[in-house]
């Protein structure tokens, strides 16, 4: 198996995967000790059987560059295969400015196709490609040199499997002409907004019971203050305090050092320096916000007025439609839009494009009165009024 160390190794791939109708791609990273990930490894493969045409790239070698990839990144004639692409993609985004495209996701498509809810990699190589993969280099440090030929087994495996994978999907998507079903779904991977965080919306993120506005005005500033300092930084979030700690801030509401040392959940590191100073400055904030300025609270939801048995007849509605297509009932309609839906709310995910002509149609037929359902053996029918 081929190691790429030097930008000419790099740039004489990437040249042949142009050529290619697609390359397969998986990275391997650090995240635990880090705000964001750390690249550690990369597996490019293109058309071939086993390990031909398959390459490993180490980004931790000095003086190698990523643009010949980035180049192929943005060559919108190969599709770019992963599976579960988020992570990667954030990488690639974060460090470079780059989303490749055309994408394709194999795990998406997976769901499209009657694999099941978020089916992982290793179901896939084991019912589509028949093969068994070695896990064992899984948790493995990845930032650490040499790699063992474990590891790089282990890795090369991620990409030469998800070829006999891809062209498994994407026939049957071609076959069943759901292909623009899964191009709806990679609109999301693909939008630079899904990779960007910002701190002053950061306390979105965080649940909390109390709905009261000057107690979100305190946990708004608290957590941008963490964000920032976690991002400026480069550390886990919940390295600066974690989200108890700022729950219990919000309400404890302190203003000296002295009031943060009896703080039960905050870790030691934060009741001095900066981010002590940093946490005392936010809770002002909070506390200082005019009135005006104070956030809202969607409630909306949860004051809608959902008919429980409208409800239950779309559940019902719905696993009939999960059956007969084969699509992942969650990526049709999750339990919040089903009551939404059975609530009178109609801008919902479930009754636009592909899930509306899935399931959104017949859910507001059943809606209107106009079908009814009824058991037929062991399946759902739905009857037309």
């Amino acid at each position: 198996m081929k190691t790429l160390t030097k930008t000419e190794e790099l740039a004489e791939f990437c040249a042949q995967a142009a050529t290619a109708p697609y390359v397969t791609v998986d990275t391997e990273f650090l995240r635990e000790r880090t705000y964001y990930s750390k690249l550690c490894l990369i597996q490019l493969a293109i058309p071939g059987t086993g390990e031909e045409n398959a390459v490993l790239v180490d980004p931790l070698v000095d003086g190698l560059s990523l643009e010949p990839l980035m180049e192929l990144f943005r060559n919108t004639a190969v599709v770019k295969v992963f599976h579960a692409a988020r992570q990667d993609l954030e990488i690639f985004f974060v460090d470079h400015g780059v989303i490749p495209e055309p994408l394709f996701d194999t795990q998406v498509a997976a769901m499209v196709c009657g694999f099941g809810e978020q089916v992982g990699y290793e179901t896939l190589v084991k019912r589509i490609a028949k093969q068994q993969l070695d896990k064992s280099s899984r948790f493995t440090d990845w930032s650490r040199r040499p790699l063992t030929e474990a590891q790089k087994k282990y890795a090369l495996a991620d990409v030469t499997h998800l070829r006999v994978i891809y062209e498994f999907l994407a026939g049957k998507l071609e076959e069943s002409g759901r292909a623009h079903w899964v191009g709806e779904e990679l609109a999301t991977l693909t939008d630079p907004e899904t990779y960007i965080t910002r701190p002053d919306e950061a306390w979105l993120r965080v649940r909390t019971r109390s709905s009261s506005p000057r107690f979100l005005a305190i946990v708004r500033a608290l957590a941008a203050f963490r964000e920032d300092y976690a991002q400026s930084r480069n550390i886990p979030r919940n390295r600066v305090f974690k989200d108890d700690a700022l729950a219990e801030l919000a309400s404890t509401k302190p203003v000296t050092m002295e009031d943060l040392g009896r703080s039960r959940l905050l870790l030691r590191e934060a009741r001095k320096g900066p981010i002590a100073d940093g946490i005392l400055a936010a809770v002002k904030e909070g506390q200082d916000t005019p009135k005006e300025n104070l956030p809202k609270v969607d409630d909306s939801r949860d004051q809608l007025q959902v008919n429980p048995a409208l409800a239950d007849l779309l559940r019902v509605l719905l696993k009939a439609k999960t059956e007969s297509s084969g699509v992942a009932s969650k990526l049709i309609a999750p339990a919040a839009e089903l009551d939404a839906i059975a609530a009178g709310q109609r801008d919902v995910k479930a009754l636009t494009g592909w899930r509306r002509e899935v399931f959104g149609d017949d859910a507001l037929r059943l809606c209107d009165g106009k079908i009814a359902l009824a058991a037929k053996g062991k399946a759902v029918a739905v009857i037309e009024i």
